[in-house]
């Protein structure tokens, strides 16, 4: 099988799918009430600084400020540094580089999550095919997937040779090796003629004015900016114009891509083709079923993401440690899957079946990483822990599958429970007493579900008869069918 990009556009939102081996491994959603602003730069304006925490607070534009790290400030020391020591964190307090007011050039690197506003940079950073610009620091640096040293040679001197006047580092992405030295001058020109552009706005700004200077590019086109070249063999687009957009673009960026990108015509839903809409739905379950017989059971919470690991159904053919061993290496291939699919960030801890021998923990960890080898986010894996825990984390740019496409329970708040039947109905006992003694009422009304009225006319019918003769007051039960198991309401007549 071949490794595809499904493309499916609505006027409400687009998604792109990446199928590897006829397998769904990553599904982006973009929405067009609601676009990513990874990437994009900012003229904003320092809204609070906040000493404690050696952060601001820039007002954008947006519905909340967004957060701006000392550490992501670009200070003229370390405009020349390596990439070790440029990534330190700086002895300079924040109060001293900004002040309530200021204007900034920002870049957001960091979608707002949950709560959370976006995060951002002063370390300015403009990708495009082959290169990245860092306008603000003088730096050549080599992407670390390019392996052979002299095509590192290469490039360094390429990029060394193309270096302008006006300064400005630049980064030889993944997507260089192999590049021709005109393809890679092409692009420096490039991205020099862009970031002028994008000064230009911010100096002819309003001392005043919050502005955007530059947006990202739209998620297709962003996709095929991104994509490894030599791994997809096809692009499928559904959308005649969104093909006719993406192939303009390849044509003129990524030449070897055009003859890889069709229109996708057929009446046939595109995500059909292999089963993306089915997985995409099983990337929102809980539970996920491995082809053994196991199960993995992903929760994910505000501080974390937990991955418990069972044997389920699966009982081996020759002894426990066998069936644990066989249980945890498919289980690690399939979590890899899905921190991908589902786009699970953060800290993750993943709770495998205890294992005996060591050589055991070693290949499993082994084949998790095996597993993450092909993923764009960065990851970091820890050895198990004496626990038997493995914990990890996961570069968390975006919102997560789950929260782009759900949201919390309206019942449950999120909490994925509700109180029982049994114990409303307690509660609706408790709430009686307290109002016959506050109050002097000739009768009561109780309003609730159907499932709570019907074990108060059923299983406590006694307990009800008992509260009527205790208080000395009729008790009448009203069902409200527009209220959840957990509401009631006692009204007093």
């Amino acid at each position: 099988m071949s490794d595809e990009i499904l493309v499916n556009v609505t006027p409400q939102e687009t998604r792109v799918a990446v199928v590897e081996n006829g397998l769904l491994q990553e599904i982006y959603i973009e929405r067009s009430c609601k676009r990513g602003l990874v990437g994009n730069i900012y003229h904003g304006k320092v809204s609070r600084v906040l000493p404690g925490m050696q952060a601001a607070f820039i007002d954008i534009g947006l519905d909340r400020t967004a957060f701006l790290h000392v550490s992501d400030i670009q200070l003229p020391e370390r405009l020349a540094l390596d990439d070790e020591s440029a990534g330190a964190k700086p002895d300079v307090p924040i109060e001293s580089l900004l002040r309530d007011g200021q204007k900034v050039m920002v870049q957001v690197f960091k979608d707002p999550l949950g709560s959370k506003g976006a995060r951002l940079t002063m370390q300015i950073s403009i990708p495009s095919r082959y290169l990245v610009l860092m306008p603000a620091m003088n730096h050549i640096g080599i992407s670390q997937k390019i392996v052979d040293e002299e095509e590192r040679l290469r490039l360094r001197t390429i990029l060394e040779s193309g270096v302008s006047d006006e300064g400005g580092g630049y980064i030889a992405r993944t997507a260089a090796e192999g590049a021709k030295e005109a393809e890679i001058l092409a692009d420096m020109a490039f991205l020099r003629k862009l970031w002028a552009s994008v000064q230009q706005p911010e100096q002819a700004a309003k001392p005043s004015s919050i502005a955007v200077l530059y947006e990202d590019l739209p998620l297709v086109l962003r996709m095929l900016r991104d994509v490894p070249t030599a791994k997809i063999d096809k692009i499928r687009i559904d959308s005649r114009e969104a093909y006719q957009r993406a192939l303009e673009f390849v044509t003129q960026l990524i030449p070897e891509l055009a003859p890889r990108t069709e229109h996708y015509p057929g009446e046939r839903p595109i995500f059909d083709l292999y089963s993306v809409e089915d997985e995409i739905q099983k990337a929102l379950e809980r539970t996920v079923q491995l082809k053994s017989g196991g199960h993995l059971c992903i929760d994910q919470t505000e501080a974390m993401t937990t991955v418990d690991v069972n044997t389920g159904a699966f009982v081996g053919h020759r002894n426990l440690e066998e069936t644990i061993f066989k249980t945890n290496l498919e289980a690690a291939q399939a979590i890899a899957r899905q921190l991908k699919l589902r786009n699970l960030g953060g800290i993750i801890i993943i709770d495998f079946i205890d294992m005996t021998e060591e050589d055991h923990k070693k290949q499993v960890l082994r084949a998790l990483e095996r597993g993450l080898e092909s993923d764009r986010a960065k990851s970091f894996i820890c050895d198990v822990s004496p626990l038997g825990l493995v914990e990890m984390t996961r570069k968390r740019t975006r919102e997560s599958l789950g929260h782009i496409l759900c949201e919390p329970c309206s019942v449950c708040n999120g909490t994925a429970s509700v109180k029982t039947r049994e114990t409303v109905c307690y509660e609706i006992f408790r709430e009686l007493m307290r109002e016959a003694r506050q109050f002097d009422a000739t009768k009561f009304l109780v309003l609730a579900s159907q499932e709570v009225v019907d074990m108060l006319l059923d299983e406590e019918s006694t307990s009800v008869a008992a509260l009527e003769e205790f208080i000395g007051k009729p008790i009448q039960l009203q069902v409200e069918t527009l209220y959840t198991q957990e509401q009631f309401d006692v009204v007093l007549m």
